[in-house]
């Protein structure tokens, strides 16, 4: 009888719900050794703790023998079971629900897989389009407003990059169509572009706007936040959500401030995209900024395991808009604070300034002093 295959939803659900700490724990007496934990390694025959779990990275490592790996390869090892049986195990354990494939889901989640490294190619190829936008002539507004009125450095621009999208209804998809012979279905799954009405042909999504690439946790660009350069509404305009984006699972600059919030032991979220630019070319590098209105149990979850602390810090604007987020966040998030699962903390700046104001006029050290008191 073959063994059904478990769907990527279940295994991530298990990934995500068992922490290292609570199930190598359960087989291994465990002792607080700084941000990590030591214990006697099961995987051969110690003497002396040399097993080292880390509740930050949740990963184990014996450094004896050299078994390491995650919660579930953990229980593989130790129980000498297979990848399906500990996931189902834990997946029972933690009352999570099990979805499996059958042959023809498998087949339909290979190709998938294969539109989604597509989608992910045509949305890096779109971001460098806008990068040489930005550079050109008719880039060169937009390019001044992130210089004088943003105060950003070449090499910030570089970092984030920042690029611009034309006035032009169709610059992008003329470009990757004749260029790089990218199907116009393809860029409208990738969130670029839209259909006209009546059905005939496309136009360019983001026009005349500061251009923002969002990317996930492996550094692959996954939609877009355009800023608008003449006042028209919206003042900032998302990647709808597709296939690779879900706004809710995601968090702005989390690529570049995980391993910063581990070593700050904290992680301070902030709301807009130009808040986590501006701190992190002030060198609080981590900062993120959800992409929604308030934060959602999983993007927390994500930056608790982060850091040993389990310590966020919010620091939303203090107009009306960024009040409610923070209410809602704190709400969605009350339960596990107050069962010790996280502490949250709250971050009033100075005169109702954003992160990006403050540090117009004041220096990293004065706003850190500020995030220490929160």
């Amino acid at each position: 009888m073959s063994v059904p295959r478990l769907h990527p939803r279940t295994i991530e659900a298990v990934k995500e719900r068992a922490d290292i700490v609570d199930v190598v724990g359960e087989h291994v007496m465990l002792k607080k050794k700084g941000r990590e934990f030591v214990g006697l390694c099961p995987f051969h025959d110690d003497k002396s703790p040399s097993m080292t779990v880390s509740p930050a990275k949740q990963f184990y490592y014996c450094f004896s023998c050299g078994a390491g790996g995650n919660s579930l390869k953990f229980l593989m090892e130790l129980k000498r079971q297979s990848f399906s049986d500990v996931v189902m195990e834990l997946a029972r354990r933690y009352s999570l629900p099990v979805e499996t494939l059958d042959a023809n889901q498998q087949e339909r989640l290979r190709q998938q897989l294969s539109r989604r490294d597509q989608l992910h190619r045509v949305l890096s190829l779109a971001s460098g389009w806008f990068r040489s936008r930005l550079q050109a002539p008719e880039g060169a507004a937009a390019l001044e407003y992130l210089r004088k009125q943003r105060g950003l450095s070449a090499g910030t621009i570089e970092s984030f990059e920042l690029g611009y999208a034309p006035e032009a209804w169709d610059g992008l998809l003329r470009h990757l169509q004749q260029v790089e012979g990218i199907d116009p279905s393809l860029m409208e799954a990738a969130g670029l572009v839209v259909p006209r009405k009546g059905g005939n042909g496309f136009y360019d999504r983001f026009r005349h706007r500061l251009m923002v690439p969002i990317h996930d946790r492996q550094g692959r660009i996954i939609g877009f936040g355009g800023r608008s350069l003449d006042g028209s509404e919206p003042k900032y305009l998302n990647s709808p959500e597709t296939e690779v984006f879900d706004k809710g699972k995601h968090l702005y600059g989390f690529d570049k401030a995980a391993d910063p919030i581990r070593r700050a032991d904290c992680a301070l979220v902030v709301e807009g995209y130009f808040d986590v630019i501006a701190l992190h070319a002030a060198g609080v590098r981590h900062a993120v900024a959800a992409l929604g209105t308030a934060m959602s149990a999983q993007q927390i979850t994500q930056l608790c395991r982060c850091s040993e602390s389990r310590r966020i810090i919010l620091n939303f604007d203090a107009d009306g808009a960024g009040v409610r987020a923070a209410q809602r966040t704190i709400g969605e998030v009350e339960q596990q604070a107050l069962q010790g699962q996280l502490e949250l903390r709250v971050l009033h700046l100075p005169a109702g300034k954003d992160p990006d104001e403050f540090l117009k006029q004041h220096s990293q050290a004065d706003y850190l002093a500020l995030q220490d008191n929160a």
